[in-house]
């Protein structure tokens, strides 16, 4: 006798009853791009939907984004001066530092802040440290200067600290300077798996960190490595990452669901610009069903292994009312 599987796909709550992968409001992270200044609210034009917004208007987001559930931020920044070393992320008026304790002050521990920890945004030549003579990222030199940043971020109350650089040796040396500066408690997320992905087009448009020369290609992964990609995040894991993350997201699920049989940590997936931009883009062509698209890929990236999902989304998706 065949199996009958369709017994369980008949009705509506006999297929809720079976579902195995679901979607939580608190499975969800939501990046916010924050600019010095007053009375800044800057739409963009390749990410509908998304803003740059001066600190007075990020507390305004924060607000609606607590009446919709939504508490889990990712904070970028964006400065008015860059120079050669991304001294701006170094300064006691680092715009992120500044716009953590802004949140802290107005909500208190309402929201669970991660920030980028990264220099692309700040240098003048778009990549994402210090460079030596052959312009090349200068790994160790640029790795003194993250730990700086991060201690800034650190004693501003942040409560999750997010390298993205692909820097070898980044998390180990995190980890030993957040134990000798007292912040052993902050954990880190690991932009573990970083591919030199075409799908960070719009994000470059929005942070203005598109290289001024050559590409990240030196440091960041190979799209075409499957196992260089799944040690990278063993390697960070083994170095003191307490999350992994996969970005892009959609392009690399066999990735996510390598890692997730190799290890036992936190997973993330970061649905970057590019793919947020393309499911814009076909909704305003009219060409799918917009809303079970967009749950049907966020759906894949849980079922792929992901714990946790870094997206532009997020607070559509709870305006929406697609997760609970």
């Amino acid at each position: 006798m065949f199996k009958r599987f369709r017994t369980l796909r008949q009705n509506p709550l006999i297929r809720d009853l079976v579902t195995e992968t679901r979607l939580c409001k608190k499975d969800f992270i939501y990046p916010l791009f924050v600019i010095e200044g007053e009375n800044i609210k800057n739409s963009i034009e390749s990410m509908p939907g998304v803003f740059v917004m001066s600190i007075d208007y990020l507390l305004k987001e924060c607000e609606e984004l607590l009446k919709l559930g939504v508490t889990n931020l990712l904070l970028f920044g964006i400065p008015k001066i860059k120079d050669s070393i991304g001294s701006a992320a170094l300064s006691e008026e680092f715009i992120v530092a500044k716009s953590i304790l802004a949140i802290k002050k107005y909500f208190g521990d309402a929201f669970l802040i991660s920030a980028d920890l990264c220099f692309c945004e700040y240098t003048d030549h778009g990549h994402c440290g210090i460079l030596d003579e052959k312009g090349h990222l200068h790994n160790d030199a640029t790795l003194e200067i993250l730990a700086k940043q991060a201690l800034i971020l650190a004693e501003s109350g942040v409560d999750i600290l997010a390298p993205s650089g692909m820097l070898d040796g980044m998390i180990l040396t995190l980890k030993q300077v957040l134990e000798k500066s007292n912040f052993s408690h902050i954990p880190i997320m690991s932009y573990s798996t970083k591919f030199a992905s075409a799908y960070y087009g719009p994000f470059r448009d929005v942070a203005q960190s598109t290289p001024s020369f050559g590409d990240r290609k030196g440091y960041q992964q190979n799209p075409a490595n499957r196992r260089e990609a799944i040690l990278e995040s063993l390697n960070d894991e083994k170095e003191g990452a307490d999350i992994l993350m996969v970005k892009p997201a959609l392009a690399y699920l066999d990735v996510v669901r390598e890692i997730r049989e190799h290890s036992l940590l936190p997973l993330a997936v970061y649905n970057v610009s590019g793919e947020y931009s393309l499911l814009k883009l076909a909704q305003k062509a009219g060409i799918l069903d917009y809303q079970r698209t967009l749950l049907e890929t966020m759906v894949s990236f849980k079922r792929a292994g992901a714990d946790i999902i870094i997206s532009y989304h997020t607070k559509e998706m709870c305006e929406l009312d697609l997760i609970n």
